[in-house]
């Protein structure tokens, strides 16, 4: 590495495989330059990162596994998103991934930036065995309550697979009616990698829904609050009155 400048260097680090990075780290730390011996520092906290990352995802493979030890074959996570909105629908996703699938960044999508699920739902959806969206509108909300209307997103999400899965993990609740094996799990959407690529696949979906819902009620900011009941959103509903997607259930106060 010697007879290499440093920015020769760098291009090399850039392109190096995960399993060359000890290697390398070595190499560079026996380089009398600083600049080369901070890239071997660099290299040593990126492989660090990385591994850390491996250890969190066979964590979240915990529930799965288990399941696949009891004999089960197609385990499938679900999650829903808007639950608490004062207007749009409540979404919900379940997700069959292959068995010790490690997608890295997968977590509860709250969690995430917006940049990276966005990134996270193509590939969700390339690797899943399956997966299945449901989708109910403020409409039933109101009609049904929230509760009631979240399972119905679950069944319809369920009911939109291909293949039904034979165990469900399921973030909080048990889905009534359902007759599957379920395995409710608190924070499921950080502790089971199938629940939360469900909680990806339906944030990204009513995200995209509430940014198209703001094209054509821009007053309301939905592309920045998704419907949530901000200060602004309040302001907007006392200034202009509610649109159809309202859930007038929550705004009876307001009303």
């Amino acid at each position: 590495m010697n007879n290499k400048s440093v920015k020769e260097i760098k291009e090399i680090v850039d392109n190096l495989k995960v399993d060359q990075y000890l290697e390398y780290i070595d190499i560079l730390k026996s380089d009398e330059r600083k600049s080369v011996q901070k890239l071997a520092v660099s290299l040593a906290k990126k492989l660090d990162a990385i591994r850390k990352e491996d250890e969190r995802l066979e964590l979240i493979n915990t529930y799965e596994n288990d399941g696949y030890e009891k004999g089960y074959l197609y385990i499938g996570g679900i999650d829903e998103v808007g639950r608490g909105p004062l207007a749009g629908p409540v979404v919900a996703a379940v997700v069959v991934l292959p068995p010790h699938t490690k997608i890295e960044g997968i977590d509860d999508s709250k969690k995430i930036k917006e940049s990276k699920r966005e990134e996270l739902y193509e590939i969700i959806k390339e690797n899943a065995l399956d997966y299945g969206i449901g989708i109910v509108d403020n409409e039933e909300i109101d009609d049904y309550n929230i509760l009631n209307a979240t399972y119905m997103a679950m069944k319809k999400a369920l009911n939109s697979m291909k293949k039904q899965p034979d165990y469900l993990l399921v973030d909080a609740v048990t889905i009534p009616g359902v007759d599957i094996k379920q395995n409710p799990i608190i924070k499921g959407d950080s502790k089971s990698i199938s629940i939360g690529a469900a909680s990806i696949l339906a944030k990204v979906t009513r995200d995209r829904m509430m940014c198209q819902y703001d094209e054509i009620y821009p007053e309301y900011g939905f592309k920045s609050n998704k419907g949530y009941g901000t200060k602004e959103h309040y302001e907007a509903i006392e200034k202009n009155g509610i649109t159809p997607i309202h859930r007038k259930s929550f705004l009876k106060n307001v009303l």
